[in-house]
């Protein structure tokens, strides 16, 4: 075969419910003894994060806390981590959370020990180069919702505020060595974080398994992935306790992260600037966007959602899955369009910019050019399907 491609698959993980009690065994496996625990503002003082932080504690680590992190964590949130870091000795980070905790964790470990400023690290290139291996501290992830998947990635996404732009900071040392995936952790999720979180995992999945490239392990994995939505997301919105479906939910958002190196797509180009410039939910932001951009890809992926339709019991058609997916957003809730969404359109032309310029776009099954995000968008506000 003359097909040559690089693959690289994610990190031990430890799961199932009750695994949160080996924290503590994680922290020694991972040579961490004086952890710094990073988590958003929304979770630090919840049951489950000081219920973590007493089994550290009671197992006699000296634990420090950092939890000034936004839903969409900005660069200045990862400063102040590094100087906390830094202030209290620390030698490693449990990264404890949703996509926003569990990124700024990273990027803190991650330039624990680099002198050059942050964005000078972005996913640009061989940037990555430019940090300083020996300094990036080891990280312990624990995920509390079943989305991002941020807990086997080698990257955060972080906005940059001078800009607008969320920018994804890259270095494969930023995979945490470690993983507890523990379902029990995300039964207090609100509907509205579990129906969003979902939506992340499943645009993810998706966009993996359309985008361009030959990649059969992480096509493999995304269809199984977007099975795993179809069949649990609804479960546990209805049944917030099923710990069996919160598993395969969990599931769903580590396979998304773990095929989504293949590449993702117009999906998250368009979601990213819409949730910089004004602050929506990512995962939200990506269902809502999700009909529109296949039908936009459809050209290039109608065989391939075809097979995938099949493969999650729909007749085997595009349209078929389509229906599925525009189903599946209002049995849940998920904003239909932009102004459901309670997203503008007087700033369309500079998200169409910036939807060009994002990562995610070289891998959209189709070129995605100004005129195309502009007139997604538009159909996206409209909600013309």
């Amino acid at each position: 075969m003359a097909i040559r491609s690089n693959w690289n698959y994610p990190t031990a993980v430890r799961f199932g419910a009750g695994r949160i009690a080996e924290l503590p065994e994680a922290l020694k496996i991972t040579g961490i003894r004086k952890p710094l625990f990073v988590t958003d503002a929304g979770l630090v003082n919840l049951p489950v994060t000081q219920s973590a932080l007493k089994l550290l504690r009671d197992a006699g680590f000296e634990v420090g806390v950092y939890a000034d992190v936004k839903p969409n964590p900005t660069g200045a949130n990862v400063d102040a981590g590094v100087t906390v870091l830094r202030a209290g000795g620390h030698d490693g980070v449990i990264a404890f959370g949703g996509g926003s905790g569990l990124d700024v964790g990273k990027a803190i470990a991650f330039m624990a020990g680099q002198t050059r400023p942050l964005w000078d690290f972005e996913d640009i290139g061989d940037w990555w180069t430019r940090a300083d291996s020996s300094a990036i501290l080891p990280i312990v992830a624990v995920p509390t919702t079943a989305g991002t998947g941020s807990e086997v990635g080698r990257a955060s996404v972080i906005t940059d505020e001078k800009t607008h732009t969320k920018k994804i900071i890259f270095h494969p040392l930023m995979q945490p060595k470690l993983v507890i995936a523990d379902p029990e952790l995300t039964i207090g999720m609100p509907r509205f974080i579990t129906v969003g979180t979902g939506f992340d995992a499943l645009a993810h999945c998706l966009e993996a398994y359309c985008a361009p490239g030959y990649h059969p392990l992480a096509d493999g994995i995304g269809a199984e992935g977007v099975r795993l939505v179809f069949e649990n997301l609804p479960k546990v919105v209805d049944n917030p306790n099923d710990i069996e479906a919160r598993g395969n939910m969990m599931s769903a958002a580590l396979m998304g992260a773990t095929a989504f190196q293949k590449g993702l797509g117009a999906i998250h180009s368009l979601s990213h600037p819409v949730g910089a410039l004004y602050d929506t939910h990512h995962g939200m932001t990506n269902g809502t966007f999700m009909p529109y951009v296949l039908v936009a890809n459809r050209s290039a992926i109608e065989e391939r959602i075809a097979r995938l339709a099949a493969y999650c019991g729909l007749t085997p058609s595009f349209d078929a899955f389509l229906a599925a997916i525009l189903a599946l957003r209002e049995k849940l809730g998920v904003p239909h369009s932009l102004v459901d969404l309670k997203v503008p359109n007087d700033r369309r032309d500079e998200i169409g910019d910036m939807a060009v310029a994002d990562p995610s776009t070289g891998s959209n099954p189709v070129k995605l050019d100004k005129a195309l995000a502009v007139q997604i968008f538009d159909r996206a506000y409209e909600g013309r399907v």
